[in-house]
C-alpha cells in the first residue's frame, strides 16, 4: 500500500465518523426498527405433520401448537420445543444396535438373576412413542433415559419371579406381558408422557459359558414331551380298538349262548313231545322214529340196483343208477349195494 492510499483511507474513515456523529438521531430511528422487526421475526416456527410444539413463557408451560406455521414471542419471552408424537421409537435393553445393524451385547444390563438363583442373559426391545408432548417436555428430565432404566427394572422384576427353565422356554410370553404392564405403570407414575406400544423379548438364554449344557437340557425336555405325545397317541389308538375287539367277542359269545340255549330248548321240547307221544302209542311212535331215522340216513346214500343173474354170466358189471351219481368225495355215507332178487 502506498502512502497516498493510506492517506485516502484515513480521510474516508474520518469523514464517515463525522457523518455518523452528525446524523446519530437519524440512524437510531432507521436501524432500531429494523432490528426490532428482525427480533420479532425470530418467533416464527413451523411444526411438521406428526409433531407438536410446546410453547413456554419464561420457562413455564403456555400452550401446545399443532402442525403448520406458528408464532411465539421471541426469546427470552417465549420459547418452543417441537416434539415428534407420531413416530415409533425404540429402546434396547441388554444390547445395542450399531452401524450396519451390528448388535453389541451389554452384559451389565442383560445378565439377570432368576428365582432359583441362576443367571440368565435376557435382551429386550421396547417400542414406544410420545403420548403427551407437554409431559414429555416438562415433567421429567431426559425421559427416554428414564424409560430405559425403568424397563430394566421391570424386566429384572419379571425374570426374578420365575425359574430359569420357565424364562428360557415356556414362560417367555409371560415375561414380555409382565414387563410391559410394569413398565407402563411406571411411565404413568413418573408422568413421562411416553406411551409403550410393544415389548419384545429378543434373547432369553443362559450365559455363554453354560449355554451348551442348558441347550442339552432343553432338547431332553423336548424329547420327553415328544415321547409322551407319541405314547398318548398310541394309547388313544390301541385302547379304542381293544375295546371294540372286546365288545365284538362279547357280542359273539352272547349270540352263541343265545343260539345254543334256543337250540337246546327246542331239542328238549321236541324230546318231551316225542316222549308224550310214545307214552300214548309206543308201537306207532317207535315205528315212526325208525322210519324217520332211515330217511335221514338214506337221504345221503347212493342206491345202485344190480342184476344177480347178469353178474354170474358176465365179467362186465351192469348196474342201473336209480339216482344221479355224485362224486365220491361228496358222499357222506358209503353207497349201499343191493342185488336183484335179494
Amino acid at each position: 500500500m502506498s502512502l497516498n492510499d493510506s492517506v485516502s483511507y484515513e480521510e474516508f474513515r474520518d469523514d464517515f465518523l463525522r457523518w455518523l456523529t452528525s446524523n446519530r438521531r437519524i440512524i437510531y430511528f432507521a436501524v432500531i426498527p429494523v432490528l426490532f422487526i428482525l427480533w420479532l421475526s425470530t418467533g416464527i416456527y413451523i411444526v411438521q405433520p406428526g409433531e407438536e410444539g410446546v410453547v413456554r413463557t419464561f420457562g413455564r408451560f403456555s400452550t401446545v401448537t399443532g402442525s403448520g406455521l406458528n408464532y411465539h414471542l421471541p426469546s427470552p419471552i417465549q420459547s418452543v420445543n417441537v416434539v415428534d408424537v407420531q413416530s415409533i421409537r425404540r429402546a434396547e435393553i441388554g444390547f445395542r444396535t450399531g452401524i450396519g445393524d451390528r448388535k453389541e451385547e451389554v452384559l451389565n444390563e442383560a445378565l439377570m438373576l432368576t428365582r432359583d438363583e441362576n443367571i440368565v442373559q435376557v435382551e429386550l426391545l421396547i417400542q414406544y412413542r410420545v403420548g403427551s408432548s407437554r409431559d414429555f417436555v416438562f415433567n421429567v428430565q431426559q425421559p427416554e433415559t428414564v424409560l430405559v432404566t425403568s424397563a430394566e427394572v421391570a424386566l429384572r422384576s419379571a425374570v426374578g419371579q420365575m425359574g430359569i427353565d420357565a424364562v428360557i422356554t415356556e414362560e417367555r410370553a409371560r415375561v414380555q406381558d409382565q414387563t410391559r404392564i410394569f413398565l407402563t405403570r411406571l411411565m404413568e407414575d413418573y408422568g413421562t408422557g411416553i406411551l409403550v406400544t410393544d415389548v419384545r423379548l429378543q434373547v432369553a438364554d443362559p450365559p455363554a459359558e453354560v449355554r451348551d449344557a442348558f441347550q442339552e437340557v432343553v432338547r431332553a425336555q423336548a424329547d420327553k414331551e415328544r415321547r409322551i405325545n407319541e405314547a398318548e397317541a398310541y394309547q388313544n389308538d390301541i385302547v379304542p380298538r381293544a375295546r371294540g375287539e372286546r365288545q365284538r367277542l362279547i357280542e359273539e359269545a352272547t349270540g352263541f349262548r343265545d343260539r345254543e340255549i334256543l337250540r337246546a330248548t327246542g331239542e328238549a321240547e321236541r324230546f318231551i313231545a316225542v316222549l308224550k307221544a310214545y307214552q300214548l302209542a309206543p308201537e306207532v311212535t317207535r315205528e315212526r322214529l325208525h322210519i324217520e331215522s332211515l330217511e335221514r340216513v338214506l337221504n345221503h346214500v347212493d342206491l345202485i340196483l344190480l342184476d344177480k343173474d347178469a353178474m354170474g354170466s358176465s365179467q362186465i358189471l351192469p348196474f342201473l343208477p336209480l339216482t344221479e351219481t355224485r362224486p365220491v368225495e361228496q358222499a357222506t355215507v358209503s353207497p349201499a349195494v343191493t342185488t336183484e332178487g335179494e
